[in-house]
């Protein structure tokens, strides 16, 4: 498929044809079957995509918008919720929803903690949030929606929240404190402990974000790995956010949003009684609810059991130390922070990390580039779990490519786009398209380098951030247009 598609066809065409113009499309998409990608797919094995994929199609065409419709539907997600709930020590006390995603479930959870303080601290204007600088992006995004005041403050010298920093920043208008479990730059548990009880001290909300860890870390911890106290164990805490998509290993889209009881979950409910169409009411924040994501995350739920959980999680946490150990092994390259389960980040102290992340791709890994520090991101999962030796060899290679440039690879065609491309989303982007529209910015035609490590570089002296910000919303207008 190679010219752009505008206007309906005139005659359709068959179904091998579409399918076939589809596959070739996607020839150019990451392949993460062989356990190269370490972000963006989460796969346990192909008896569990089989069994996913039909669950999906059995209920390909429910919506969950209405529950009297679809009883099935709303049993799933109810036990959903409810074996998420149980895991995370809620007592059977928990209320919640599955979700489309960790972005949704924690919009969710910042909509509540804003009609929460409408309800309970009305002389509020405009509520706010304190959260660490780790914190996720779609707090921020929240934040904006729905006309509250997000706070970050620094994380200390260990990645990990600082306590008293947000003690410092809260006032009279704070209604919701957040901590990670794990952060997802870093890896690191936040001290939920101390968040949740300043929480209460305070009498303010306290969630926890843990879209990375929800369906990973209560197994880690059996498995006899020191974990952080971080679930509903923890007093204070009133709220989760757990992806089923990521160690749940459940289709895409595939989240739960948890509250510690009923009476905080209703401020997150939306109804209207006065449309003509009739009574309009729904539970997060889409309408029709695809029903064969809830269907498939009960499946795969049901299928795994804690059992297979546990057997996956032992030997994620086999090939993460593995990896943790090797990558420490080797001279120049560190894992930052503490993590106690299979998210990290590699850091460097004499290395331009960004220079080893394009030597990796052009021998075809893709590795998420991060910045404040600079450094390279891993999310280990099932998938990565035969070829740890491999990305070892390779990413020694990388080190000593990327300090001696005459070693660096070209790589093929397809190699380079790749190394050009390998960060997370709109990072990919930047570094493949902010040649066409801002070179201006970097001192005219021509002024860009083609790596990503240089191109890093360059972003992150940027004088102005809001050039960069701009950039970022041109390219997201772009993806969608012709």
């Amino acid at each position: 498929m190679t010219a752009t598609q505008t206007t309906l066809p005139a005659n359709g065409r068959s179904k091998d044809s579409v399918l076939a113009a589809m596959e070739a499309a996607r020839a150019r998409d990451a392949d993460w079957r062989d356990g190269r990608v370490f972000s963006l797919v989460f796969k346990a094995n192909d008896d569990v995509t089989g069994l996913l994929k039909d669950a999906y199609g059995m209920f390909f065409s429910e919506n969950g918008l209405n529950p009297t419709a679809f009883p099935s539907l709303r049993r799933f997600e109810t036990e959903v919720v409810a074996m998420v709930g149980n895991l995370l020590h809620g007592g059977g006390t928990t209320a919640g929803n599955m979700t489309t995603g960790g972005t949704e479930s924690i919009l969710m959870a910042m909509l509540t903690a804003r009609e929460w303080a409408r309800a309970n601290r009305p002389k509020i204007a405009r509520p706010e949030v304190v959260v660490p600088s780790s914190a996720h992006p779609a707090f921020d995004k929240a934040a904006h929606y729905f006309d509250m005041k997000l706070v970050r403050v620094p994380v200390g010298s260990d990645l990990r929240a600082d306590v008293a920093a947000m003690r410092k920043a809260m006032n009279i208008d704070t209604v919701l404190l957040v901590g990670s479990a794990p952060s997802y730059p870093h890896g690191v548990v936040d001290p939920i402990a101390d968040i949740a009880a300043l929480s209460a001290e305070r009498n303010v909300l306290c969630h926890v974000d843990a879209c990375v860890g929800g369906m990973m870390l209560p197994f880690v911890r059996q498995l006899g790995y020191p974990v952080p106290d971080f679930d509903f164990a923890v007093p204070g805490v009133t709220s989760m956010s757990v992806d089923l998509h990521k160690y749940g290993y459940a289709a895409k889209g595939a989240s739960v949003i948890l509250y510690r009881d009923k009476a905080l979950r209703r401020y997150q409910l939306y109804a209207t009684t006065d449309w003509a169409g009739g009574i309009y009411a729904s539970p997060t924040m889409t309408g029709t609810r695809p029903g064969g994501a809830i269907a498939a995350a009960w499946a795969i739920m049901t299928y795994l059991g804690e059992r297979g959980y546990l057997e996956i999680a032992a030997e994620v946490m086999r090939t993460t130390v593995r990896l943790r150990d090797g990558i420490n092994a080797i001279d120049g390259l560190r894992i930052v922070g503490n993590p106690p389960m299979s998210v990290m980040a590699i850091a460097s102290d004499r290395d331009n990390v960004y220079e080893i992340g394009d030597e990796m791709s052009v021998r075809g890994w893709h590795l998420d580039r991060q910045q404040f520090p600079p450094t390279l991101h891993l999310t280990v999962n099932y998938a990565h779990t035969a070829v740890a030796d491999a990305f070892l060899m390779d990413l020694a290679q990388s080190v000593i490519a990327a300090r001696q440039p005459s070693l660096r690879r070209t790589g093929s065609e397809a190699a380079v786009k790749a190394a050009r491309g390998a960060a997370r989303f709109l990072p990919n982007r930047l570094v493949s398209g902010l040649t066409a529209r801002s070179s201006a910015l970097f001192g005219g035609e021509g002024g860009l380098p083609q790596r990503s490590a240089a191109m890093y570089g360059m972003m992150g002296t940027l004088p102005n951030r809001g050039d960069l910000h701009e950039l970022v919303l041109d390219l997201l207008s772009s993806f969608t247009e012709m």
